[in-house]
């Protein structure tokens, strides 16, 4: 026979036992319980019953009206249709008696003799069933507690005959038992040669087979994948550790899974075993440890006094993502990712900031140096134009337009070079001062209101009444919408519109330049404002520098503001820039 159908017939007989004792006992207390509770309700009632008559005798004069006698006649009916104990029938008997006799009395003092006769019979009754009430209520509880020790002592025979089997189980369950539990031991001392050996055609026979493959496979996979798997682990810490960059492993828990040479070196940490240790415990006291796990903005760099310079470094993290694989036999696999941990990267970038803030700082001396003798070469100009020093030929006057112009590009890509150099800096002067919309407006239309002429540009103004002034430097915003207003006239064919709109929106004040010409690619338009971008054009158009728009967005961001573009092809293109609402 099958172990499980020995086990079976014998747990059966158990649970036969126990539960036929349980219910017998569990339907006593339960017929107990149900009694008491309906004895207890009759006594209730009829103590509310009793109740309600002596509230009418309270609260009414004698004689009482009809109303009281009709209410007291309905108590003391329910009454006596609720009589459960002994002596009950004649105290209500005597209640009902003197009820009548009260009815035809007419003298207060036969009046008030019937009403002490009545409350004297209340009380009788009263007190009758509440002797019951605690009477039948002390006989529950002993017929509970009666009960209640017979469960027990059942419980306690059954505990017993349990115990009994189990301690007596035969040696055929319990030696293949503790030759399974060695060999688990065993393996899980990775000694994968132990091997189990039960002849009996059983469980036990099947689990031994299972056990023994099992040992078979997994000294196969240590002797194949362990030296494998340990070269693959240290060649990765060697990788790790041979390179410049900071870099810092925490796993799920948030504990220190590598860390570098390099890492220990700009963090600080002194600490001679760092891999396995909470993170907390080191970002406690160390300010940068903690801003570089807790940091969300990767894009600024940090700044950092390594070996008495400042170095920088850009922050780069990513999350370990594993495949979560679980399920059952029955089903089939669900294969979801979950977070192993998560990896943080310092890139020394001092090389490249020291090598930027030096371009900077030349392109800001050569555009400082340019613009003198460029200012000159357009005084010269405008003293060759003047009819006083001589008259010139129309080749000649072309020739001078064509200087002029080009001097103009120059002066123009020298300023936006200054303005970049700013930017970068950081050395933005802004100037804010409460301004209308409007002047803003009208400054920026006086500048470009000569080259619309010459293109027979309309100029439109939609504007809001009654806008709220903007905080802002009216200098550089001016020059964010002349930039607008320049490359829309520069893209918008003759004798066209331009309009410029300026309305108010959840507290933002925005801008707006919409032009009618071909309009941008969608592809262009989220480079638009990166620097030096150029959107490719046909030839016909001349092309900037690539930097307007990208000093308009610094600009306006500078004053908390947001700038974008709306554009489609054969549509024109709309650019905007919102401001904050000045807060008088």
């Amino acid at each position: 026979m099958k172990i499980k159908n020995k086990l079976r017939l014998g747990f059966a007989f158990l649970f036969i036992v126990v539960l036929f004792f349980g219910a017998t006992s569990l339907y006593y207390i339960q017929d107990i319980s149900k009694s008491a509770k309906v004895i207890l309700k009759n006594n209730y009632e009829t103590l509310s019953y009793t109740k309600g008559m002596r509230t009418i005798l309270d609260e009414h004069n004698l004689p009482l009206d009809k109303a009281s006698l009709t209410e007291f006649d309905k108590q003391l009916t329910r009454q006596e249709h609720n009589i459960t104990e002994p002596g009950e029938s004649q105290a209500t008997a005597a209640l009902r008696a003197v009820f009548i006799k009260m009815q035809s009395e007419s003298s207060a003092a036969a009046l008030q003799s019937d009403e002490r006769e009545i409350r004297h019979y209340l009380r009788t009754i009263e007190g009758l069933n509440m002797q019951a009430i605690v009477k039948k209520n002390d006989k529950a509880h002993a017929s509970v507690n009666r009960a209640t020790i017979f469960l027990s002592f059942v419980g306690g025979f059954t505990f017993l005959i349990l115990f009994s089997f189990s301690v007596n189980f035969p040696d055929i369950i319990n030696s293949p038992l503790r030759a399974l539990l060695e060999g688990i031991r065993e393996i899980s001392h990775k000694n994968y040669s132990q091997r189990l050996r039960f002849n009996k055609d059983d469980e036990f026979g099947e689990v031994a087979t299972a056990f023994n493959d099992m040992a078979s496979r997994l000294n196969d996979w240590e002797n194949s994948n362990l030296a494998m798997v340990l070269s693959d682990k240290q060649r990765i810490e060697t990788i790790i550790e041979q390179m410049d960059d900071a870099i810092i492993g925490l796993n799920e828990k948030q504990e220190i899974l590598f860390i570098n040479k390099v890492a220990e070196n700009v963090l600080n940490l002194n600490e001679q075993k760092l891999v396995g240790q909470p993170a907390a415990k080191f970002t406690v006291s160390n300010d940068l440890f903690k801003s570089i796990l807790e940091s969300k903005d990767t894009a600024n760099p940090f700044k950092i006094a390594l070996n008495g310079k400042e170095a920088f470094f850009k922050l780069e993290s990513r999350e370990i993502v594993i495949p979560n694989m679980s399920g059952q036999q029955s089903e089939g696999v669900v294969i979801s990712r979950k977070s192993a941990g998560k990896v943080y990267m310092l890139r020394n970038i001092t090389e490249f900031k020291e090598r930027d803030e030096a371009k900077t700082n030349f392109i800001a001396t050569i555009s400082h140096e340019l613009k003198t003798p460029i200012s000159a070469i357009k005084m010269s100009l405008k003293l060759l134009n003047d009819q006083r020093i001589g008259e010139m030929n129309s080749q000649q006057k072309e020739l001078l337009a064509h200087i002029s112009d080009d001097s103009d590009r120059l002066l123009k890509i020298t300023s936006e070079l200054l303005d970049l150099s700013q930017v970068e800096t950081g050395n933005i002067q802004l100037n804010f001062v409460p301004s209308d919309p409007a002047a803003i407006v009208d400054y920026a239309l006086n500048s470009v209101r000569f080259p619309a002429e010459q293109k027979s540009i309309s100029l439109q103004v939609e504007a809001q009444p009654q806008l709220p002034k903007v905080q802002v430097d009216v200098e550089k915003t001016a020059w964010v919408l002349v930039n607008f207003l320049s490359n829309a006239l520069r893209y918008s064919s003759e004798k066209s519109k331009v309009i410029i709109g300026v309305s108010a929106h959840q507290n933002q004040v925005i801008f707006s330049v919409k032009d009618f010409g071909k309009g941008i690619d969608e592809q262009y338009q989220k480079r638009l404002f990166e620097r030096y971008f150029q959107v490719p054009t046909d030839g016909q158009s001349k092309a900037g520098t690539g930097l307007g728009l990208a000093i308009s967005k610094d600009f306006i961001e500078a004053q908390n503001g947001h700038i974008w573009v709306e554009s489609a092809i054969g549509e024109g293109s709309t650019f905007y820039f919102s401001l904050p609402a000045y807060q008088a």
